[in-house]
């Protein structure tokens, strides 16, 4: 059985370690979209994360760093963009207009 003080200085190694990994985690900046065709897929990095109606109400993180965000539907033309997430940046906001193929 441990003593108190062995406990307290377990105690501090945990929150020493757990300090550590919130002080290496990267700040994320906030994409939120909003768009025309609510069921387009949304891509980012080649990464399927959602329909963009779930990424309009939910939002995404973006980790520091260049990303690029796709939105597609069959009958719709691609919608592309580039964008740079800074850390302590405000959210990003993107306005999504999908313009219909010509029949």
């Amino acid at each position: 059985m441990m003593d108190a003080a062995r406990k307290t200085r377990a105690a501090a190694i945990l929150l020493l370690g757990l300090a550590a990994c919130v002080a290496r985690a990267p700040a994320t900046v906030s994409l939120r979209m909003k768009g025309n065709v609510p069921d387009a897929s949304v891509t980012i990095d080649d990464e399927y994360v959602g329909a963009l109606a779930h990424v309009a109400a939910r939002g995404v993180a973006l980790p520091p760093g260049p990303h690029r965000i796709t939105v597609e539907k069959a009958g719709y033309f691609p919608w592309d963009r580039l964008v740079q997430a800074k850390s302590g940046d405000p959210p990003i906001h993107l306005q999504v207009q999908l313009t219909p193929v010509p029949d």
